[in-house]
């Protein structure tokens, strides 16, 4: 057996394990339909618990890589034939008739009262000066720890860029990269997204959804060079994209050497123990444009949102954008850099998720 466990390593055993035979999947070592060993001989050939290899294995399957069978063991499901075969047949995808961001699962007031004071007392007068253009510089540098951490996402702070909300930075995008290239977008989309482009005098192309993204299909017939996905939670279809349809996206973006637009809304809140693969790190942070906020995380009046643009697009933002003043109050930014660096945040992500694994699993 070739895998390996540095019991010395930062990362733990079952991420270890993991990222090993995913690189395995993906590099065609285990083929389509491949059954992977079982977990007590996997663990017995390492010298660890199986406790760990459940874990390893209980991520590939939530990431698409591998399904579990009963009394037959785990088999790969992944497959680069995909690229070209998946969600050719119609799919047909409910549509509701509004969007809330409100999250069932609110973050504790008692915390952002008593962090909200905190602020007020230590920072003082300094509440009062005007925000850096693109954002505080301690609050972006935050961002980029939390995003390492989260992510696996290694940028720079001036890469981080600060905006009330997704709405304002796609404005900032389309001024950006300009109004004579092609865009698409998601068929059905959140509807504002459709609406910004509208307002900024771009007609972009609709590309129809399949069960796990956009239609391979209408990935070949668009001319577009600019895509613009919801990858983790596709509104209003509730779509994931599978991790066969992430590495197409980088495919088609890599086939085009155009610009992808990667707006995670919601990915967070996801009840898997890992976050999914962004397209901006299987990219190789090579033409991603990755987009986050926290009005679901924290509260819809948390109206603040960032962009990380990749490196070679830096010189042409600051050129073109860098007048533009921060939308955002320098109170807000100290108020989630706090909350950030103390761990709140996270510690209430993981709860979420946490109780919603239980939900989940009771249903079953």
């Amino acid at each position: 057996m070739k895998y390996s466990i540095n019991k010395s390593a930062k990362k733990t055993a079952y991420i270890q394990l993991y990222e090993q035979i995913k690189n395995d999947i993906i590099s065609g070592a285990y083929t389509y339909e491949f059954k992977l060993p079982s977990k007590r001989f996997l663990a017995s050939e390492l010298g660890i618990s199986v406790i760990p290899v459940e874990h390893a294995y209980e991520l590939l399957c939530e990431e698409g890589f591998v399904e579990s069978r009963e009394r037959s063991g785990y088999f790969v499901i992944y497959r680069q034939e995909d690229f070209h075969l998946f969600n050719e047949n119609p799919y047909e995808i409910a549509v509701t008739n509004s969007h809330t961001h409100v999250s069932e699962d609110k973050f504790p007031f008692s915390i952002l009262a008593k962090t909200m004071r905190k602020v007020i007392l230590d920072y003082n007068e300094l509440l009062l000066v005007k925000s850096p253009n693109h954002g505080l510089h301690c609050f972006r540098a935050t961002i980029c720890s939390y995003l390492k951490r989260s992510n696996g996402i290694d940028v720079k702070p001036e890469q981080v860029i600060i905006g009330s909300g997704a709405e304002y930075l796609y404005g900032l995008i389309v001024q950006l990269l300009g109004t004579n290239a092609l865009y698409a977008i998601e068929n059905p989309c959140y509807e504002k997204i459709r609406r910004v482009y509208n307002a900024n005098g771009i007609n972009p192309d609709m590309l129809k959804m399949g069960a796990d993204g956009i239609k391979t299909s209408e990935l070949k017939r668009t001319s577009a060079s600019i895509l613009h996905i919801t990858p983790f939670n596709s509104f209003p279809s509730g779509i994931t994209a599978s991790a066969s349809k992430r590495y197409e996206y980088v495919k088609w973006l890599k086939e085009r050497n155009g610009i992808i637009i990667e707006d995670n809304y919601d990915s967070e809140l996801t009840v898997s123990k890992k976050n999914d693969d962004t397209l901006f790190s299987l990219a190789n942070q090579n033409s991603v444009i990755y987009l986050n906020t926290f009005s679901n995380t924290i509260a819809p009046s948390i109206r603040v949102g960032y962009m990380v643009l990749p490196e070679n697009l830096l010189y042409d933002f600051f050129k073109k954008l860098s007048f533009y003043s921060c939308t955002v109050p320098v109170f807000e930014q100290y108020l989630l850099t706090e909350l950030i660096n103390s761990g709140d945040f996270e510690r209430h992500i993981h709860r979420i998720r946490r109780k919603k694994r239980l939900k989940k699993y009771c249903k079953q």
